[in-house]
């Protein structure tokens, strides 16, 4: 974030640098409001283009054996721009590489999920899935009370993504 901040920085001064050459350029014809326009402009293009870069920085630094079950597009009336082209905000990812069957049940496993999101610690919860039953058992209490068993159907993003790591 504090990284993000210091580009954002940097992109306003080379964007008001810019305009000053430019009315250095045209002998000084510009008016002298656009320097602090072009930095302005400099500035909000650089966040706008981090805060839409994220998703795939982040999902390409991946650990091998994760997969991306799914994405959630956000739009909001603050990023008015969103509304054209809508912004991946967080998403699931399955460890693939750490699927663990059930001894005692066929096609049942543990899958540990992690929930990625745009400023948001990322969060991990182990899930079991049924595969031929085209269930999800998801995390009920944490207090060790039996899971609460939901059928999502094969189409479920979660349970395709962990059934076709096995």
């Amino acid at each position: 974030m504090f990284l993000e901040l210091i580009a954002v920085f940097i992109a306003g001064f080379a964007g008001a640098g810019v305009m000053m050459l430019l009315s250095k350029l045209t002998g000084g014809n510009l008016p002298r409001w656009m320097v602090p326009v072009g930095a302005g402009i400099a500035m909000l293009g650089t966040a706008i283009s981090s805060e839409y870069s994220w998703y795939d920085r982040t999902a390409q630094a991946l650990p091998e054996g994760f997969v991306v079950a799914q994405s959630v597009e956000s739009r909001a009336l603050w990023r008015p721009w969103t509304f054209a082209v809508p912004m991946i905000d967080r998403f699931v990812a399955v460890d693939q590489g750490n699927l663990r069957p059930n001894d005692q049940t066929d096609g049942l496993y543990l899958a540990d999920l992690y929930f990625f999101g745009r400023w948001r610690p990322v969060q991990s919860v182990e899930v079991m899935v049924d595969c031929p039953g085209g269930r999800r058992a998801d995390p009920a209490l944490g207090d060790g009370s039996p899971p609460i068993w939901r059928d999502v159907g094969a189409e479920d993003p979660i349970l395709k993504s962990v059934c076709q790591g096995v």
